[in-house]
């Protein structure tokens, strides 16, 4: 067996109304003021106060930060810090979907024991130092990123850039049904094709695929398939939601150690131009990448494997991409990107984007060149 490196964070919580237990995992950290990550749009409804208060109660002083945008720029991330370094914070817990849980990540370590900046720790195993104890709370299933060593930064007008680090991973996490109830269709469905395509990317990616990553993306998929229908069509279905949490989870450890590729670095450019929500994004570009990798032997064996898991029943040979298509369609999300405004005049600059996302593409089970890019964004008008 090939030698690999398999990392994940310290402790997991899962349950409706495990959110409760953040004071306890607060007083395991050694946390009495904690600096609590959020966006508005989690914040106004209210989904950290009962936390909040908990901690309250059980001595720990909070402070809220609650202007995380999607797709956070840099300015965000500087704000939060200095906020946070104001309050004398000993410890950060990311409260949202994936940016708020980024956003926390780079607060938690930038607020340690580092004398770097943020823009010292771009790129891949740059950081120096160790961060403040960080605990995530995800309220969406989707992202993953509660158990990933990443953080994606909105750097000028439309680039992103990723800080990849080991002291990124939390050091524990929660997984409660009960903050996700009541999610719009809409955003269940994009949350849930993201899970959904990060336990795809790792199962193909050329680089760290191992036994466990394997094991975990297969998990994955076959919970995030059985629950997805029923969480989107209905909202309060606490089972279903508890297993799309679960679901997303597995396939964020399964993509930290064996990281994502094609689909992720074609997705990227249509957000930070057009400002999509991400798993829309990897929704529309996901079946054509698939049929684009199909044509390498290995990646379409491995999509045989998967389609058996996600739609059981079905004669899996070269019909994945179509079967991921009309569960998307099924979902409600726009099947097309002209249909999210995206024309044909922007796929050379879009092109040109992605072939950037180097960290990812390296990743492929197929080489992609500026011409395929171009080619697969065209398939998805």
């Amino acid at each position: 067996m090939t030698a690999f490196d398999f990392r994940t964070v310290g402790t997991l919580l899962t349950g409706p109304g495990s959110v409760q237990r953040l004071p306890e995992l607060c007083r395991e950290l050694g946390i009495s003021r904690l600096f609590l990550v959020t966006d508005p749009g989690v914040a106004r409804a209210g989904l950290p106060s009962g936390a909040v208060d908990a901690c309250k109660s059980a001595g720990i002083t909070v402070s809220t930060f609650a202007d995380v945008q999607a797709d956070p720029p840099e300015s965000v991330i500087r704000t939060a810090v200095a906020q946070g370094r104001g309050f004398g914070a000993d410890g950060v817990v990311g409260f949202g979907g994936g940016s708020a849980m980024d956003v926390a990540k780079l607060v938690a370590f930038l607020l340690g024991d580092t004398g770097q900046a943020l823009g010292d720790i771009y790129g891949v195993g740059a950081c120096r130092g160790s961060r403040l104890p960080l605990i995530q709370v995800p309220t969406t299933a989707g992202t993953g990123s509660e158990v990933t060593p990443i953080s994606i930064v909105t750097t000028g007008e439309a680039e992103k850039k990723g800080v990849v680090s080991p002291q990124l991973l939390a050091d524990a996490v929660l997984l409660d049904a009960d903050l996700t109830l009541g999610l719009p269709p809409a955003v269940t469905a994009a949350t849930g094709i993201d899970a959904m395509v990060h336990a795809i990317e790792a199962y193909t990616s050329r680089h760290k695929k191992n036994p466990l990553s394997d094991l975990l993306a297969r998990e994955a998929l076959r919970l995030l398939g059985g629950a997805i229908r029923r969480a989107v069509s209905d909202g309060r279905d606490r089972a279903a939601r508890q297993d799309m949490l679960l679901g997303a989870m597995l396939a964020g450890q399964a993509f930290a150690n064996a990281p994502v590729a094609a689909v992720h670095a074609l997705a990227y450019p249509l957000g930070g131009h057009f400002h999509l929500p991400h798993g829309l994004t990897n929704a529309l570009v996901l079946p054509h990448v698939i049929r684009f990798n199909s044509a390498e032997p290995a990646a379409a064996a491995a999509y045989a494997e998967l389609s058996a898991i996600l739609f059981p029943g079905r004669d899996g040979t070269g019909r994945f991409a179509d079967d991921l298509a009309s569960l998307s369609r099924d979902l409600g999300l726009p099947p097309t990107l002209r249909e999210v405004g995206v024309g044909a005049d922007s796929l050379d600059l879009l092109a040109t984007d992605a072939m950037k996302q180097t960290r990812l593409l390296v990743n492929n089970p197929r080489e992609v060149t500026l011409e395929d890019a171009r080619r697969i964004y065209g398939e998805a008008l």
